[in-house]
């Protein structure tokens, strides 16, 4: 068992060009790596937190976001928002490897991918990085400092939150149009916010989130 183990790692951390394409493929893009695809007629955004999601393989067992529960009631906490929603967001994201060597080793093949356990990338790490306590830190520090991870993420779901207007439209709770936000960007949550249906990537999103909320619940609790 070991040994099919430390193969199904060795198959993710030394992946062929051909593999790692060929995986980028199945992920889709976009304007904002990652991004949910926007609603009709609405612009994509500048940057989003997140990558969209494909099956993938852990390359070392399983990973259990609920590990890093004091760090995210910590973060959640300063940020002032919802510590179960930010564990939900983890576990959201927690569909492809969190492995370090991976994540620069496909880094290296699609520039504009997503670091760390909460999936950031570059210019949404830079932009909530802006006056706040980890303005110094470097996006490439993501994959090795999880605490770091979820910081950054407590900070852009809380400025989603300062994006939403006083009403909107929709069926949507607060916390769910964070996580489409953190998901699609904030130009697309307002749109969501406006009536706008979301696409299928960013239902997708929501509907694994609902998925998630009472385990994260539990987590944080």
């Amino acid at each position: 068992m070991a040994e099919q183990r430390r193969g199904v790692r060795m198959r993710w951390l030394v992946l062929p060009a051909a593999a790692l394409m060929a995986w980028g493929c199945v992920r889709g893009g976009g304007a904002g790596p990652g991004s949910a695809g926007p609603p009709s007629r609405t612009p994509a955004p500048a940057s989003t937190a997140s990558a969209n999601p494909s099956p993938s393989p852990s390359p070392n067992g399983a990973y259990d976001p609920a590990a890093f529960a004091p760090q995210v009631r910590t973060y959640a906490k300063k940020a002032g928002i919802s510590a179960q929603l930010l564990m939900a967001i983890l576990y959201n994201e927690a569909y492809k490897p969190h492995d370090p060597a991976f994540e620069r080793s496909w880094q290296k093949y699609k520039p504009d991918a997503a670091f760390g356990i909460a999936n950031m990338h570059r210019a949404a790490f830079d932009q909530t990085k802006r006056g706040r306590d980890f303005a110094a830190r470097s996006w490439e520090e993501l994959p090795d400092d999880r605490a770091l991870a979820v910081e950054a993420a407590a900070w852009y779901l809380h400025d989603m939150s300062a994006q939403l207007p006083a009403h909107w439209q929709g069926p949507y709770s607060r916390e769910e149009l964070m996580a489409l936000g953190y998901n699609a960007g904030g130009g697309n949550m307002a749109a969501f916010a406006r009536g706008a249906k979301p696409g299928s990537q960013a239902s997708d999103y929501l509907s694994r989130l609902r998925d998630n909320w009472s385990k994260a619940g539990k987590a944080v609790g």
